[in-house]
């Protein structure tokens, strides 16, 4: 099968509840209610202000603390890590292409999808824990930021895995949003090599940039929460547009 290119309010689950209020806490940090302070409000003052339970509250402040923007300390407070939140591209947490493209600053679109079923590799089939010559959902895609090329990614996963019917709008959403409404799966890590390459005639073509210029290259496998591999990608950043940022914290 080939498909061609083409161009919260009233949350009703406590997770997806408290995803929203984390993104909320985060904006209100770099430019709302927050963005002169130096701290949060109390616990009980901002559980109450969120109409949400201190328990629920504390999952997310954890969470914002574990990526570093912020910091508990007793006797002082949640400290606001302004350092932390003005950085606008992390590599240490996923985030969407086209989120991440908005959040360097730039208008993102997805400006092609392409999908056929394929053989896996002896690469994609070890990544996966296949057999070589398993049949694979390939989706490649191409992100633009303002206009210009940006994002070129091939994801695979493996057909056995998809239930039911699906069109290629179903491939315009990010993959998470297919692996969870087709697949059943959520990612829950990922183990990500990263490093420069030269772009070979085709993905120079696809990002139009010389054969030969450097890109950013990341192999990604992607884990469900048992440690099973549910997909794999191939991503290639053209250079110039991001400004990519780890955060490392000193154990």
């Amino acid at each position: 099968m080939v498909l061609p290119f083409a161009g919260v309010n009233n949350v009703s689950s406590q997770p997806m509840q408290s995803k929203t209020i984390r993104a909320q806490l985060l904006s209100d940090m770099r430019e709302g209610a927050y963005a002169s302070c130096s701290r949060l409000p109390r616990e009980s003052v901002l559980a109450e202000m969120l109409g949400i339970s201190r328990t629920q509250l504390r999952d997310i402040l954890a969470s914002l603390e574990r990526e570093g923007f912020i910091t508990r300390r007793h006797g002082v407070g949640t400290v606001i890590n302004r350092h932390v939140l003005n950085v606008r591209t992390r590599m240490d947490i996923e985030v969407e292409f086209l989120d991440m493209i908005r959040q360097s600053g730039h208008e993102a679109a997805v400006a092609s999808v392409r999908a056929n079923t394929c053989a896996a590799d002896a690469h994609v089939a070890h990544q996966l824990g296949i057999p070589q010559g398993t049949p694979v959902l390939r989706v490649d895609r191409l992100c633009t930021a303002g206009g210009i090329p940006a994002i070129y990614c091939e994801d695979f996963i493996e057909v056995s895995r998809i239930q039911g019917e699906y069109t290629l709008q179903d491939l315009q959403q990010p993959i998470f949003h297919f692996l969870q409404q087709f697949c059943g799966v959520s990612p829950y890590l990922d183990l990500t090599d990263l490093r420069p390459v030269a772009a070979d005639e085709q993905v120079a073509q696809i990002l139009q940039v010389p054969p030969g210029a450097p890109l950013l290259f990341m192999d990604e496998v992607d884990f469900d929460i048992e440690g099973i591999p549910v997909f794999c990608s191939r991503e290639y950043f053209a250079d110039g547009i991001f400004r990519h940022t780890v955060l490392r914290k000193k154990l």
